[in-house]
């Protein structure tokens, strides 16, 4: 035997067959824990999951069920039959739909979260129960981020630039406080299910449970723990479900999607404007015409950006309605007449300038051209008076309840 030879390739240990009490979708039971896996083609890896579940139960002491909401064309709803599980099956696609759909059928007073390719030990399941069951958190989750992950079981992008950047984004966005924000291993109670309004259906699923969560002020904890490499083929796409996920965090934050770029991007016209009118200098240059036009355009785009997440709060239902003073203040005082009367007091003050430089214009036999800063000014304020009565007009049509 060569000295340079690999030692041989060991199998991963498979997990003796436990003697837990599963509950199965004919018994009158009422299991206390309820884990429910989405499956889709899992075949390789359901039994071993479904037996650590067994374990991690039977360790417990505890009855529980195991649910597995399928769209499989391979063995793998026979295979979970077979060994206790209750099968459904969802009629239509998508994760978050899996998800939702099964836990119409969960009985149990904890509900545990997880993915039937061998990626979470389901052994590690009491660490993340206790928290819940024993020290009164509303969700517990599995970091994997924070704990081990084994080689091969976590492409480089997703580990060190996609998994964190998306925390990073939810935390902020949603004061969520976690440090793995799409581990999929999740223990939560039925009434910290029964709070959330989970509606999506697609991998975005993920980031809508801890975005609500974290907006409604939940207790969300977590502990390490150990990802594996998986069993059978991948079904995540990086970039398409990256932006899902993206897209779905800034959608239902429209304070930091619209209202704070806008307020930024309003004060920063407004300032470099007034500094033009003025004819001021900043560190010895002077604000000339070309600023203050730029400074004009920047005043209207960032109302314009700012009334859009004005709009998306009283129009729609996002997750985080946006908590800036400034749009709290319009949108706890807003009527359709204060803001008439606002935007037809800016038009007024724009329009009686600009009839004034025009009229002096007219008078000098068209001579003597009006002041370009002040007709910058003028218009730029007309401009904006004219948005803000609009804009009104628009904010009280959203406003009205769906049923007259």
């Amino acid at each position: 035997m060569s000295l340079d030879a690999e030692p041989p390739q060991t199998a991963p240990e498979t997990p003796a067959r436990s003697t837990a009490d599963i509950v199965g979708p004919d018994s009158d039971a009422v299991p206390t824990v309820s884990v429910v896996l989405p499956t889709m083609n899992e075949e390789e890896g359901i039994a071993e999951c479904i037996e650590r579940i067994r374990n991690a139960l039977a360790a417990l002491d505890l009855t529980g069920e195991i649910i597995i909401s399928d769209a499989s064309d391979d063995r793998t709803p026979d295979i979970a039959r077979e060994m206790g599980a209750t099968v459904v099956e969802p009629d239509e696609p998508g994760y978050g739909y899996a998800y939702r759909y099964a836990f119409e059928y969960a009985r149990g007073d904890y509900l545990v979260m997880g993915d039937a390719d061998t990626t979470y030990d389901f052994e590690e399941l009491p660490k993340l129960l206790s928290l819940v069951r024993d020290e009164g958190a509303d969700i517990a989750m599995g970091s994997r981020l924070d704990g081990e992950i084994r080689p091969g079981a976590m492409p480089a992008l997703h580990q060190y630039v996609g998994n964190p950047l998306l925390t990073k984004f939810l935390n902020v966005f949603y004061d969520a406080g976690v440090s793995d924000a799409h581990s999929g291993f999740r223990v939560f109670t039925r009434d910290a299910l029964q709070q959330l309004e989970l509606t999506t259906d697609g991998m975005e699923f993920a980031s809508e449970m801890i975005m609500d969560a974290g907006a409604k002020g939940l207790d969300i904890r977590e502990v390490p723990i150990t990802y594996h490499p998986r069993e059978g083929d991948a079904k995540l796409d990086s970039f398409r479900d990256g932006w899902r996920h993206v897209k779905f965090m800034l959608e239902n934050a429209p304070g930091y999607l619209f209202s704070v770029p806008g307020m930024v991007m309003g004060g920063v016209g407004l300032a470099v404007l007034v500094l033009g009118f003025l004819n001021l200098s900043i560190s010895g240059q002077p604000i000339g015409i070309h600023s203050m036009i730029a400074g004009s355009l920047l005043s209207i785009l960032g109302f314009q950006v700012g009334s859009f997440g004005l709009l998306s709060d009283i129009a729609t239902d996002p997750i985080r309605r946006p908590s800036d003073p400034l749009t709290t203040y319009i949108r706890d005082s807003f009527t359709l007449e204060r803001g008439l009367v606002t935007g037809s007091t800016v038009f007024a003050v724009g329009a009686l300038t600009a009839s004034y430089l025009i009229y002096n214009w007219v008078a000098s036999d068209f001579t003597r051209l009006p002041s370009i800063r002040m007709d910058v000014l003028a218009f730029t304020t007309i401009v904006l008076g004219i948005q803000i009565v609009f804009s009104s007009f628009f904010m009280s049509i959203t406003s009205r309840p769906a049923d007259r």
